[in-house]
């Protein structure tokens, strides 16, 4: 299989990838829409995942044929599909209840705990200031949750869940990283929750109108199109030079979320996001120079 060749193109990058994170921005926003005018949860999760892989295997069938579908670790694959789906479930379910502003902040919690997973996990080494960080990264999430207080909604532990099983897809990613090409990868990581869920649709499964299926459309091409977007940035540009674009999330998800649901971040949600910002920048700082030195 020709593996595409990486080139040096910063800018591309950036701006690739702040095209990803506004396609993710408007997969959420979609995502609540849908669900909060009435279509279920797991039947959202369906149609975003086939329209993802429909998209994949459209552009990636015609050239590769069935390599597409090739594993050297099937079963790790088969474990990192079901995480992925799992957190886009829990993360969908908490859309109901919960601002996108809420929902994302959470999110950004996500390096952190791939950060403190990696150690048990994948046997690397985090040093004290590391653990400081993302000490101070989870004191920003309970900033955010407060699980003592009144602004606590028991959703946000459906966000929480969605962080963590976020972080073991990106862990599994890591351990697959040369194992699989990245064409496979994807074509795993949309292909399988399908077949996963396709059973169960029957029972699930709400006749949509031609909004519904638009919404459908908008789900599958948007998830399918950010990853492609961020698959491309990252031969232009190194992983770590591009992981800080990742917080502009959070300005899509405001935007988002005041222009479709008319919802303003409170301080407590934008203090948090400020504590999980920095925290996640120093561990990028700190990747970035262990990775020079």
């Amino acid at each position: 299989m020709q593996v595409s060749p990486r080139a040096h193109r910063p800018v591309a990058a950036v701006l690739l990838m702040l095209g990803a994170f506004f396609c993710f921005a408007t997969l959420d926003t979609t995502a609540k829409f849908a669900v909060l005018n009435g279509m279920p949860v797991w039947q959202t999760v369906f149609l975003r995942y086939a329209g993802h892989a429909l998209v994949i295997l459209l552009v990636f069938l015609p050239q590769h044929g069935r390599s597409v579908f090739a594993s050297r670790a099937r079963g790790r694959e088969f474990l990192r599909a079901l995480f992925l789906m799992g957190g886009t479930a829990l993360n969908f379910a908490a859309l109901q209840h919960l601002p996108l502003s809420v929902t994302i902040s959470i999110f950004f919690a996500t390096p952190l705990v791939v950060c403190a997973l990696s150690v048990p996990i994948l046997g690397e080494r985090v040093g004290r200031r590391r653990w400081t960080a993302i000490l101070i990264g989870f004191l920003g999430v309970l900033v955010i949750t407060r699980p003592f207080g009144a602004g606590f909604d028991w959703a946000m532990l459906y966000s929480l869940g969605a962080a963590l099983s976020a972080s073991m897809y990106f862990v599994m990613t890591r351990m697959l990283a040369g194992t699989d090409s990245n064409m496979s990868m994807q074509i795993h990581a949309a292909g399988l929750p399908v077949l996963t869920l396709a059973p169960a649709m029957p029972g699930i499964w709400q006749p949509l109108a031609a909004e519904g299926w638009l919404l459908a459309a908008i789900l599958g091409l948007s998830g399918a199109i950010g990853h492609l977007a961020a698959t491309t940035a990252h031969r232009f540009a190194e992983a770590s030079a591009l992981a800080p674009v990742v917080y502009s999330q959070m300005l899509f998800a405001t935007v988002y979320g005041f222009a479709v649901f008319g919802n303003v971040p409170d301080g407590w949600t934008l203090l948090g996001s400020a504590i999980l910002i920095g925290s996640g920048l120093y561990l990028w700082a700190r990747e970035r120079r262990k990775g020079r030195t």
